[in-house]
């Protein structure tokens, strides 16, 4: 991967033994080792909803009760960044899977499970060991050029996003009965206070009360008991629904997948991680808190997909989605009004957390792009620039929802079109950080998960150009998408044999003592990145990429925009 230092080699090249440079690093013998931290907030006791751990504790956790004290104070990044994965959009999409197919699609959300665990797990060790957000390495270790794009991507797709978690909003507030503008202008105060209150915990506090807000999809699951023996089947064994259309399944896959894995994820996860203070001292913890994630996010899509295909079964809605405000009433039918109650608050509580989520990133790729400051432990008094992006972003999408003629529809477009764009940037660059040894050090890519990560990536940016080709080009039928998988795949393998794309670091042992206490150095005392041939043609690709899909993109708003105004 990155180039640095080669171990000299010995007599038939044999490659000696050498000490890595990163345990030779001053900051690491000293006790209180210098380090890339941005915000001086960023340091001290880890304070979460369940507890605390003093910056002084570090000793060996024995005893369960003291393990589950641990856990208690770090659960919560990986749990928040999954829980805001279900949000509105995932509410359309997965409940569209659940009205139109059944749960003939269960099986999808299995195999999504892998995806998750390994991009947030490197986007953990990423924020643990550097201190840092996502935005601020990719602009010091790529270039002011990649390093504006993430932001300015970042800051264009959030903004839009957070646009269609208020549309979720009003699909609640509709069902409820509740004044569209009133409930609207309501949410987005309540979003905005809690986040500036200038105290982390009670921001994590409430963000678990939402998260716990989105477990009401499992009484609306038992409710409506779904047969848990085809559920099961449909959830380990893949299947095309019948009588489907092929090309408006691989859409709806595709879809899936898109609201499952979110550039916005990778970039809060991070800051997240890095504004609650957890160090590498506590990566396992850290782990059981993303797996915890995981598993909440899955029972919930799983109960939508399973809850809506009852709801819907031998009527007239089956097969023809519209929103999820008609799959409320859907449920009401079947069930009662108190479910569909049960589901409309639920979507509103997906809504929050989406939109508190996503605004959070932005706001923290910023500050940490331009060195501002930008913690939740702060006030907004203290740190006025980061609490402003975060309550503007708010402000905007609210206000766009609820002023007459915005195109929502045109808007829920634009946010899968630039999905697809940028993930392909945010993977490339997520693998190409994890296997940079001044950056990562004995916390970087193994040999196996540098060939895993790298099979996930290709299917991902293989599936992001299909939705984005077909959002550009609706009549894209199904044989040009098989062609497009199929191709695709071929020359990537093609690609990685040839280039033998982190041959080097991959086959390299990697020495792993003392990575409990290694942290990344201040980023102006790391030896300039040196790009291997290999991934300066994997970054020239992925530029042109770029180019070509940003401009068919703005040439289809544009035409759709045209459309709409006449």
């Amino acid at each position: 991967m990155i180039q640095h230092a080669l171990a000299p080699t010995g007599r038939g090249g044999a490659r000696e033994t050498r000490v890595p440079a990163y345990l030779d690093s001053a900051h690491l013998d000293s006790s209180h080792p210098e380090t890339a931290h941005l915000d001086d907030a960023h340091k001290g006791d880890i304070i979460g909803a369940f507890g605390a751990i003093a910056e002084h504790d570090t000793g060996a956790r024995q005893g369960w009760r003291r393990r589950l004290l641990t856990l208690a104070a770090i659960i919560g990044p990986g749990l928040i960044v999954m829980v805001g994965d279900n949000d509105a959009g995932a509410f359309g999409t997965y409940t569209q899977a659940g009205q139109n197919y059944g749960t003939s699609l269960l099986w999808t959300l299995l195999l999504l499970v892998p995806v998750l665990y390994v991009n947030q797990e490197m986007v953990l060790r990423l924020g643990a060991v550097t201190g840092v957000g996502h935005a601020r390495l990719i602009f010091q270790r790529f270039g002011r050029f990649w390093g504006a794009f993430s932001v300015v991507d970042l800051f264009l797709l959030n903004a839009l996003t957070i646009v269609t978690e208020f549309i979720g909003i009003t699909f609640g507030l509709d069902y409820l009965g509740v004044p569209k503008v009133a409930g609207v202008i309501v949410a987005a105060l309540l979003i905005i206070a809690v986040a500036s209150t200038g105290s982390f915990r009670r921001f994590e506090r409430s963000m678990m009360v939402l998260v716990f807000g989105s477990l009401l999809l499992v009484p609306i699951a038992v409710t409506l008991h779904p047969p848990m023996g085809q559920v099961a089947h449909d959830f380990f064994v893949p299947g095309l629904p019948a009588g489907g259309k092929l090309a408006d399944v691989m859409l709806l896959i595709i879809a899936i997948v898109g609201t499952t894995v979110a550039p916005w994820q990778l970039f809060f996860q991070q800051s997240y991680l890095v504004d609650k203070r957890i160090g590498p001292r506590f990566m396992a913890y850290s782990r059981i808190d993303l797996w915890v994630g995981i598993a909440v996010v899955i029972v919930g899509a799983v109960a939508m997909m399973a809850f809506t295909a009852v709801a819907f079964s031998g009527t007239a809605g089956f097969g023809n989605f519209t929103d999820a405000g008609a799959v409320a009433r859907g449920i009401q039918v079947h069930s009662g009004r108190l479910m569909g109650v049960l589901f409309a608050i639920a979507l509103i509580d997906a809504s929050v957390i989406g939109a508190s989520a996503v605004s959070l990133s932005t706001a923290y790729a910023i500050g940490d792009t331009f060195g501002i400051r930008h913690s939740l432990h702060r006030s907004p008094k203290e740190s006025i620039a980061f609490y402003l992006v975060f309550a503007g972003l708010i402000a905007i999408a609210a206000a766009l929802v609820l002023l007459p003629g915005t195109p929502l529809g045109l808007l829920t477009n634009a946010v899968q079109s630039l999905a697809g764009v940028l993930l392909p940037s945010a993977t490339v660059f997520l693998l190409l950080l994890c296997n940079d040894e001044a950056v990562l050090g004995p916390w970087r890519n193994g040999r196996w998960l540098n060939f895993f990560t790298g099979a996930v990536i290709t299917v991902l940016v293989l599936l992001s150009v299909i939705l984005t080709a077909s959002v550009l080009f609706p009549d894209l039928g199904a044989t040009a998408m098989l062609w497009i998988l199929g191709g695709g795949s071929t020359l990537a393998l093609v690609g990685w044999t040839a280039l033998r794309f982190g041959s080097r670091a991959s086959g390299e042992t990697i020495d792993r003592r003392g990575r409990a206490d290694w942290r990344m150095p201040p980023l102006d005392a790391l030896a300039p990145a040196a790009l291997a041939r290999g991934e300066k043609l994997w970054l020239g690709t992925l530029r042109l990429y770029l180019v070509v899909a940003a401009g068919l993109v703005i040439i289809r708003i544009i035409h759709l925009a045209l459309t709409h105004r006449l």
